[in-house]
């Protein structure tokens, strides 16, 4: 029996992919008489695409209601109870109870919950140095920021814009930014763009990018944000140079959301995401679930947790929960660590572990890189395609790749990405069945000559 009678009711702390996709599959697990739902969430908007806000900014998605799945209308008629700016503050583990401030009239109060939900994602990683939170200096990591990102942009009349970072945001960023013509100048940390890739691999996007007229500057840490009499940025300093800035974007990652989390005792990993089981139940907590960017998850590969922020597994995490909520049962086994992005035409996908990855958790590999092309090489518009793989000596077991090329690169990492799944060798995965036609790739496709080469060079090393 719960503490309202015969009816449960469920309580979700955020109101995008992980916590209203829970939403949605425990209502349609069970009826308004059988479950009450709540939800809350800080910003204007609910189930929408982060991952589409550079397209929308660089202006190839041209509304913002493009990227929103269902508003809070449609969830409140599939009767959640859905309550829009308005942050929870508090999560009360031993009462069952959150505490939630209204961000238009600052009124508080608390609900109970039989089962909760925790979604709140994950936020950019702000650089602690001085004038990082001027403004004109943006992250984008929700449909709200990317709307203030656009009304920056709107006002600013100057054209210089810096990024700072460039994984996936960051170069996404940079992108849109040179669509909107603006110069624009790269701070990265690392060695290469995309650190997500092997620095040889993330050398071939830097080629891009250049191409493409934006300002690389590698090896490189801001280490302040210059600011003029307005109190608006000018421009961003490192060690030693300036670069003028009428706009800055933050493009260094994120990190989970968990402070609420923390604050009520709940587990966290080293990642300082939150903890929990194949059920996405929290650890050692029996009514509470947790999913999306605020989480840690397996990674099969390394056997090891990770923070991944990606809406794919966000979406999975709240059919899981909302199962497990809703009386049925489904687990997240984990992840492989695939994603993809691109710069202009060129498509960069990877999955598995990188070398610092296979290294780190005391794997011994092999890796070897080939060249080939998207098509045969006698069809129109065949394009190169650079496939870079590792392999665990002895065994020969796939442990990742990477692929950097024009039309046709990308989704071909979902066939590694089903091969790491399956726990495949190279040698076995150079017998796969693929599709073959001279229009869509050679005789022997490039992750099978990759898998070929790695072959051999395993074969080679006792």
């Amino acid at each position: 029996m719960s503490m309202n009678g015969a009816r449960e009711r469920l309580v979700v702390i955020g109101g995008d992919a992980a916590g209203m996709s829970a939403a949605s599959q425990a209502r349609r697990s069970r009826g308004p008489d059988e479950l009450e739902i709540v939800a809350f969430e800080r910003g204007h908007f609910t189930s929408y695409s982060a991952c589409g806000i550079p397209y929308w900014v660089g202006g190839d998605v041209s509304d913002r209601d493009q990227l929103i799945a269902r508003t809070p209308r449609e969830h409140r008629e599939r009767d959640i109870d859905l309550r829009m700016r308005t942050e929870v503050t508090e999560i009360d583990v031993a009462r069952g109870r959150v505490r939630a401030r209204d961000a238009d009239s600052g009124a508080e109060s608390w609900t109970s919950y039989d089962k909760l939900v925790i979604a709140t994602g994950a936020r950019p990683i702000r650089p602690d140095m001085p004038g990082a939170d001027a403004p004109g200096v943006h992250g984008v990591q929700t449909l709200d920021d990317g709307q203030a990102l656009l009304d920056s942009l709107t006002r600013t009349r100057g054209r210089r814009a810096v990024v700072v970072g460039a994984g996936y945001i960051g170069v996404e960023m940079a992108e849109a930014l040179i669509n909107r013509d603006y110069e624009v100048t790269v701070v990265n940390r690392g060695s290469e763009p995309m650190s997500t890739l092997d620095p040889d691999m993330g050398r071939l996007v830097h080629e891009a990018m250049e191409g493409l007229g934006i300002t690389m500057v590698n090896d490189t840490e801001v280490t302040k944000v210059l600011t003029g009499d307005d109190g608006r940025v000018r421009a961003v300093a490192t060690e030693d140079a300036e670069y003028p800035a009428d706009v800055v974007v933050l493009g260094i990652g994120v990190r989970p959301e968990t402070s609420l989390a923390a604050a009520a005792g709940l587990p966290l990993g080293a990642h300082r995401g939150l903890l929990t089981d194949l059920a996405m139940r929290v650890r050692g907590h029996e009514n509470i679930w947790a999913g999306g960017d605020c989480v840690e998850v397996l990674d099969l590969v390394s056997g090891q947790e990770r923070h991944i922020a990606l809406g794919t597994h966000a979406n999975k995490h709240g059919q899981v929960i909302g199962t497990n909520v809703g009386g049925g049962y489904a687990t997240f086994p984990g992840v492989v660590g695939t994603a993809v992005s691109k710069v202009c035409d060129l498509e960069i996908a990877r999955t598995g572990l990188r070398e610092k990855d296979a290294r780190r958790v005391g794997l011994r590999f092999e890796a070897v890189t080939i060249e080939s092309t998207s098509r045969a090489g006698y069809y129109p518009g065949a394009s190169p395609m650079t496939v870079k793989m590792l392999a665990e000596r002895r065994t020969g077991r796939l442990l990742g790749v990477q692929i950097v090329g024009r039309e046709g690169a990308a989704k071909r990492v979902d066939i590694a990405a089903v091969a790491l799944t399956a726990g495949m060798t190279v040698e076995q995965m150079t017998a796969l069945d693929l599709g073959y036609a001279p229009p869509f790739s050679p005789v022997w496709d490039p992750v099978l000559v990759a898998a070929r080469k790695a072959s051999k060079a395993v074969q080679r090393r006792p």
